[in-house]
């Protein structure tokens, strides 16, 4: 009698086993159906934040640069070295900030240069990408240090 019952109690656990186990393959299942399903979709709501930091970016760099620029001339640097370790500085921070946020923030080909005694010019390629997407947009600003 004892041999009979744990084989009854031993199939019993194989069924509920096999039982978990389908659960858990069709729900891995509708889950990845759920993510192929969102591909196609035309609007992701992830993509926004390449578009608003890349906005908030171009809002804020030419006063940040020329803020910075002035306190290093202040402190005796030339102008255009000045504006070009602000700048240095700048990316430093915002690549950070980026790391921070999701997002990756680069500014390359930086180039400054004299418009006149009192004005420079800044332009720079500048990238932002995240997981999903990436966003390139050429940025010339003046400033007046």
């Amino acid at each position: 009698m004892r041999t009979t019952q744990n084989n009854e109690d031993d199939r019993a656990q194989m069924l509920l086993a096999t039982g978990v186990v389908l659960l858990l393959s069709l729900l891995s299942m509708a889950v990845f159906s759920v993510k192929v399903a969102g591909l196609t979709s035309a609007h992701e709501p992830n993509s926004d934040s390449v578009i608003e930091t890349t906005k908030e970016v171009i809002d804020i760099l030419p006063s940040l640069t020329e803020n910075r620029t002035q306190i290093w001339v202040a402190g005796g640097m030339e102008r255009i070295e000045a504006t070009q370790l602000a700048m240095a500085s700048v990316h430093d921070d915002l690549l950070h900030h980026g790391e921070i946020r999701g997002v990756e923030v680069k500014m390359l080909d930086i180039t400054v240069s004299e418009l006149n005694p009192t004005t420079l010019q800044v332009s720079l390629e500048l990238g932002i990408t995240d997981d999903s997407s990436t966003l390139q947009t050429e940025l010339i600003f003046n400033i007046e240090p």
